[in-house]
């Protein structure tokens, strides 16, 4: 595929006075997440003014399909109408309401229809703001279960290598990601890290499954030595995605059930990235046929509208914490929890997954997807080529400093071709929202293709 050379033109060069102004302003008073300032001396910031459907505008009109949909959280794209205008209705209703002491329709009803989405089997929802708090609070439910049961000497936890479940001092500790977690590395309280299961690990004549049962055998003899002391194991469910969207076979989570089962530990899904969808079923955990003992979510379950997190959990868990003595109750609260407006955009995001039969049309547009980057796929500086539901992930082949500027450089191109996409490291990956059509499936395939043979032959040059 030949590269449009007039897209070669940085973005920062063609911004009028107006954007250049709103980037001016936020480098001076916003400290941007998961960023080194001093990089935006030479890399774009986009400003945004708006978002209609896929695409992203920015303050001179130029449009961004956003691939990555916003870091994962937006399902059936930006300003949906449908979701509007439920918050709309709910906005004249009730913006805000403790949830210590008092109730409200929209975190019931959110509860109840996410239970039965379990089919009862995680039937308690508690709610939080964040994908980290989720993970803070499944953890600390797990400890405080096990103590309230008599066994305060459960207080150890299972993490899995390169697994990634947030940035908060509780979450880093079963974080195995060495960028966000080493600067903090003294205040952390870390966990037992058990081998991943990533099918880029296989030998040779290895499946994914056979890995996934390496992973598997190393987890049990971690259990055999220390099952005593572990309160749970937390993982997330089919890919790992903050590590490049290391993708394992459905048997290791199933193994990993039984494992907790034979072993008594508790199972913690993070479906904060993989859940509401993202991997083909509305839970991941159901590819592998079981379920966790709690299930974290967050990210797309609000649409990718408000900040929601939920940490659903089986009655056993929540009958251990049931009691006259306030001190055995679970003691973790913010102030927006179950904030009315961000459950109402969750329901509204459930009922477009009911009316519209998204499942099964993600399937679809997602093999499309896959069948028109094959060009893409076939070049001899990919490797790894994978897909799991609407995630679609492929390795560049490259070392040392081309490898090391591949994520800025690639992600600068993108733009330049009307696409947002940011790659892990040398993993490109696309996760756009759910309602591509026909044209932006073959755009985003196209352009992706120009963006990555851009980017190989642009050299290290930043």
């Amino acid at each position: 595929m030949n590269v449009d050379a007039s897209r070669e033109v940085s973005s920062t060069q063609v911004r009028s006075e107006a954007s250049n102004d709103w980037v001016a302003r936020s480098l001076a008073a916003v400290w941007h997440p998961c960023t080194q300032m001093k990089h935006h001396e030479r890399l774009p910031l986009v400003a945004v003014a708006r978002g209609s459907g896929a695409w992203l505008f920015d303050h001179d009109g130029r449009r961004y399909l956003d691939g990555i949909s916003s870091w994962w959280v937006n399902l059936f794209g930006h300003a949906n109408p449908r979701i509007n205008a439920a918050l709309k209705a709910q906005l004249d209703t009730l913006e805000h309401a403790m949830l210590a002491g008092c109730t409200h329709t929209a975190a019931v009803e959110l509860a109840e229809r996410l239970s039965r989405l379990t089919h009862g089997t995680l039937g308690h929802a508690f709610f939080a703001s964040d994908g980290a708090s989720a993970v803070e609070i499944a953890l600390k439910m797990s400890f405080h279960c096990w103590r309230n049961r008599g066994h305060d000497e459960k207080r150890e936890f299972v993490c899995i290598a390169n697994g990634y479940h947030g940035e908060t001092i509780g979450a880093l500790g079963v974080t195995d990601v060495a960028l966000f977690k080493d600067a903090y590395d003294p205040l952390i309280r870390c966990a037992h890290v058990a081998a991943s299961p990533d099918a880029r690990r296989a030998q040779a004549g290895e499946t994914a499954a056979d890995v996934a049962r390496r992973a598997l055998d190393d987890v049990r003899a971690l259990f055999e030595s220390r099952a005593g002391r572990i309160a749970a194991l937390i993982v997330e469910p089919l890919v790992q995605c903050a590590t490049g969207m290391a993708m394992h076979d459905t048997s290791y989570i199933a193994g990993l059930r039984a494992l907790c089962d034979e072993y008594d530990v508790h199972l913690i899904a993070d479906e904060i990235a993989v859940g509401c969808g993202r991997t083909g079923t509305f839970f991941a955990s159901e590819q592998a046929g079981v379920w966790p003992d709690f299930l974290c979510l967050s990210k797309g379950i609000s649409g990718g509208y408000l900040p929601l997190s939920i940490v659903l959990s089986r009655d056993e868990i929540f009958a251990a914490f049931y009691d006259d003595d306030t001190t055995r109750g679970f003691l973790h609260s913010h102030s927006y929890t179950g904030n009315p407006l961000a459950c109402r955009a969750a329901l509204a995001t459930l009922d477009l997954f009911e009316s519209d039969n998204v499942l099964a049309v993600n399937e679809r547009k997602s093999a499309a997807l896959m069948e028109a980057l094959s060009p893409l796929l076939k070049h001899d500086a990919v490797r790894h080529v994978r897909r799991c539901g609407t995630i679609i992930a492929f390795d560049a082949a490259l070392e040392g400093d081309a490898a090391r500027t591949f994520s800025r450089r690639f992600f600068e191109n993108a733009l330049s071709r009307e696409l947002l996409l940011r790659p892990i490291g040398t993993t490109v990956y696309l996760m756009p929202p759910y309602i591509l059509d026909e044209e932006e499936i073959a755009l985003i395939a196209a352009r992706t293709h120009e963006t990555f043979e851009a980017t190989l032959a642009n050299g290290v040059n930043r």
